[in-house]
């Protein structure tokens, strides 16, 4: 594991969880995506697969850019 690959995953969590308390209601069914891809982030984080967990975090980013 390269130093702060956890650190950086962690933070994208954060940042995301930051961003969607900025959205309204109107898109529900793509903020639940989003929010699920965030869980799979962290249970592959817990695991130790930072590249899956990398991967996920950054897809539920790409889904509330979206909105």
């Amino acid at each position: 594991m390269k130093e702060g690959e956890e650190e950086r995953i962690k933070k994208d969590i954060a940042l995301f969880e930051e961003s969607i308390t900025e959205l309204g209601e109107g898109d529900w069914e793509v903020l639940e995506l989003a929010r699920a891809y965030c869980e799979d982030a962290r249970y592959y984080l817990a695991k130790g697969d930072y590249l899956t967990a990398f991967g996920c975090i950054n897809y539920a980013h790409g889904l509330i850019d979206g909105i």
